[in-house]
């Protein structure tokens, strides 16, 4: 199995000697290629800023992340903005679509900016649009659609330029029940499917349910991981997530 993600040994710091917070504590581990996992912890636990030294948003203080045997910590300038391009997609809570284009434009984007012809890129974004069920918002722009179209526009946008890996920030965090579940159904077919590798970075156990793995962070330290068995039933999954909040010292109206 090819290895997508390998994060060793990674520190965070903030602040200055005499007053300094350590945000991430010596984390390592590892994604393959095709895997749904997720990042749990409570609120300051140094969840989002993983995700964030992943997606070379931060810079760590010490330690190194590969993506397909790539060091992004050494990268800088024109190097660095080529591998977030190319090699990146991300899904965010607030969505992040650009509000004077449409549903089309703003996936067909990262295409436009990679010079790919525009018949290829209207074949892909018609693809995409299909499979995510979205076809009938392409002419929308966003202030016309409802959360649940927007997120999963998102994630048209994000999947579109078959990124190496794909990094969703609390992707279900803004939406209602009925929008995130269908958002869920859309990444497990992206994940399964089309075999995007996701990392998820959630609160909430329902949401993280729909991965294979699952990663817990407490106080910048891994605490836990949980591996879903392949006949395991997703509420059989959520209980057991659950179980490792409560362990955690997080009350269960934070994650559920």
């Amino acid at each position: 199995m090819e290895q997508i993600l390998e994060v060793r040994d990674v520190e965070k710091y903030y602040g200055s000697k005499g007053n300094f917070t350590k945000a991430l504590d010596d984390i390592s581990f590892s994604v393959d290629a095709g895997e749904f996992v997720g990042i749990m912890g409570a609120s300051g636990s140094g969840k989002t800023t993983l995700l964030n030294c992943i997606s070379t948003i931060d810079r760590v203080t010490c330690g190194n992340i590969l993506v397909s045997g790539k060091d992004v910590t050494v990268l800088k300038g024109n190097r660095l903005n080529k591998f977030r391009r190319e090699e990146l997609g991300f899904v965010f809570q607030d969505f992040n679509l650009l509000d004077t284009m449409t549903a089309y434009e703003n996936i067909a984007l990262a295409l436009s900016i990679q010079k790919v012809p525009v018949r290829e890129i209207e074949k892909r974004v018609e693809e995409i649009a299909e499979k995510l069920d979205i076809e009938d918002v392409l002419k929308k722009y966003p202030y016309q659609m409802s959360g649940g179209q927007k997120q999963r526009v998102a994630s048209a946008r994000a999947v579109i330029g078959n990124p190496k890996l794909i990094l969703a920030d609390e992707p279900t965090g803004a939406l209602d029940s009925r929008a995130s579940r269908m958002l869920l159904k859309s990444f497990e077919y992206l994940n399964e499917s089309m075999k995007a590798t996701i990392l998820m970075v959630t609160h909430d156990a329902f949401t993280a349910s729909y991965a294979s793995r699952i990663l817990f962070i407490k106080d910048g330290k891994l605490f836990s991981e949980l591996r879903r068995e392949k006949e395991e039933s997703r509420k059989l999954f959520f209980e057991k997530i659950i179980d490792v909040v409560s362990l955690l010292g997080g009350e269960l109206n934070d994650v559920i």
